[in-house]
C-alpha cells in the first residue's frame, strides 16, 4: 500500500542550495556502494544510427563504459526502441531482434566490462563481480505483431519489460502522444498481452500509453508495473506523457514504480512552452520563405533561433522537485530513475548531462534530507522489488 504524505520517511527542504563537500564525498561512496539501475537508456538505437564502441570513451551520446563506471551505474536497461512508423510499414520484429543482437555483441566483445542480465539475481551477481549489467526493455510493443509466441520469443532473448506503445496507437494500446484513440485504452489483444506478460515474467511499462490505457493496466495486472521513464504531470499540466497525481497514487497502490525522466521538457513547463514556440517559428519561416523542411535555409534558421533564444534547460533542483513530489504524495517506495539518456537529445538538465552524473543526483537528494536508505531505494531497491515480484508471480504461473 502507498504511504501517505505524513508517513513519508523523511522531510525534504523546498530548495536545493549548493551541496557541501561532505555530501559530495558521501554521494560518491553511495554511488559505488549500492546498485544503480536506470530504467531507460537508448543506447541500441543510438548505435544503429551511428555506431561507436561504448566499451571505450565515445565522442557522442550520453553513455559509455568509462562514464558509467565514473557515475556508479550498474544496471542500465538497454532500450530496444522501435519507431512507431514500423507498425504500419512492417519490420518491427526484425529491428527488435537486430538491436538485441547488438546488445549481445557489446557484451561478447567486452565480457570484462558488461554482462547480460535476465534476472534480479544476475544483476546482483554481476554487481558483486564489478561488471555492468545490461538488462533489456522493449520500447514499443509493436514487435509482438499480434502473436503471443513473439512474447515468448523476446522473453527468451532477454526482454524484461515492454513499453506497450510509443508515439502512435498500435495493436496493443493507445498512445499519450496520439490524438487518435481507436481502442479507448488497451485493445482486446493488449488486455490479453498484459495477462501473458504477468504470467511469463515481463514487467508492464506504462510510459507512453494513454491515461485510459493506464487504468486498463491497473485493472488487469496481477503484478506491480513500472513507468520506465516518466515524470510528474503536476509540474507540466496538460502533458499526458507524464503521470498525474491520481495515476501515481494508483501506481503506488499497485506496488509499482515511477522512474523519473530527466529530459527538460518532462521536468518543467518552460521547456515545453519553448518547444511549441520554436516549432511555430520554424513553420512560419518555412511558409514565408517557401522552403523545404530539410533545406539548408531551415537549418540555418534553427541555428540562429537557438542563439537568439537559448533553450531553457531544467536544473538538478527541478528534477529533485519531482522526486520530492512523488515521495510526499505516496512515499519513498514508489520512485526510481528513468533518465532517458540517449533518448532526449540535448535537452538534459544542468549537472545531469550523462551517465557520469548520478552522484550529482545523490548529492542533491542528501542535501534535501533523504537518508542513505531512502536513496538506496531510489537507486535500485524499488525497481528490484518490482522485478522480483514479477519473477515470483511468473514462477507460480
Amino acid at each position: 500500500m502507498a504511504l501517505s504524505a505524513c508517513q513519508a520517511p523523511t522531510t525534504h527542504s523546498e530548495h536545493n542550495p549548493t551541496v557541501t563537500a561532505n555530501q559530495t564525498s558521501l554521494a560518491q561512496v553511495i554511488a559505488k556502494k549500492y546498485i544503480i539501475t536506470d530504467g531507460h537508456i537508448d543506447v541500441p538505437y543510438r548505435l544503429e544510427n551511428e555506431f561507436e564502441n561504448v566499451a571505450e570513451h565515445t565522442a557522442h551520446g550520453d553513455f559509455d563504459f568509462p562514464r558509467a563506471l565514473s557515475g556508479g551505474l550498474d544496471a542500465p536497461f538497454m532500450s530496444i526502441y522501435i519507431p512507431a512508423s514500423l507498425e504500419q510499414t512492417g519490420g518491427s520484429k526484425a529491428l527488435a531482434d537486430k538491436l538485441i543482437t547488438m546488445v549481445e555483441d557489446i557484451v561478447n566483445d567486452s565480457p570484462d566490462k558488461f554482462a547480460l542480465a535476465y534476472s534480479t539475481t544476475d544483476v546482483e551477481e554481476n554487481f558483486a563481480k564489478g561488471i555492468i549489467s545490461l538488462p533489456m526493455g522493449m520500447e514499443n510493443g509493436s514487435p509482438i505483431e499480434g502473436d503471443l509466441a513473439n512474447l515468448k520469443h523476446f522473453y527468451d532473448r532477454g526482454i524484461r519489460y515492454i513499453t506497450l506503445t510509443h508515439s502512435k496507437a498500435n495493436h496493443i494500446s493507445d498512445s499519450s502522444y496520439d490524438e487518435a484513440r481507436p481502442a479507448g485504452g488497451l485493445t482486446d489483444f493488449g488486455k490479453t498481452l498484459v495477462t501473458e506478460m504477468n504470467n511469463i515474467g515481463v514487467m508492464v511499462d506504462v510510459s507512453h500509453i494513454s491515461d485510459d490505457a493506464f487504468y486498463d493496466v491497473m485493472a488487469l495486472s496481477k503484478t506491480p508495473v513500472i513507468a520506465s521513464h516518466s515524470s510528474a504531470r503536476h509540474f507540466t499540466p496538460g502533458f499526458e506523457r507524464n503521470m498525474s497525481d491520481d495515476m501515481i497514487k494508483a501506481l503506488a497502490k499497485n506496488g509499482g514504480v515511477i522512474q523519473i525522466n530527466f529530459g527538460s521538457s518532462f521536468i518543467n513547463q518552460e521547456a515545453i512552452d519553448y518547444g511549441k514556440t520554436r516549432k511555430a517559428a520554424i513553420e512560419e519561416f518555412i511558409e514565408q520563405n517557401n522552403v523545404e523542411q530539410n533545406s539548408e535555409a531551415v537549418a540555418a534558421f534553427k541555428a540562429e533561433y537557438k542563439i537568439k533564444h537559448p533553450y531553457p534547460f531544467a536544473s538538478l533542483s527541478d528534477v529533485l522537485d519531482h522526486y520530492d513530489h512523488v515521495v510526499k504524495l505516496v512515499g519513498i517506495d514508489y520512485v526510481g530513475i528513468g533518465s532517458d539518456y540517449d533518448g532526449v537529445g540535448d535537452s538534459l538538465p544542468h549537472n545531469l548531462k550523462d551517465v557520469a552524473s548520478y552522484p550529482n543526483l545523490i548529492a542533491g537528494l542528501l542535501k534535501r534530507g533523504y537518508s542513505e536508505q531512502d536513496i538506496a531505494k531510489i537507486l535500485s531497491g524499488n525497481v528490484m522489488r518490482v522485478w522480483q515480484a514479477v519473477e515470483n508471480y511468473a514462477a507460480k504461473h
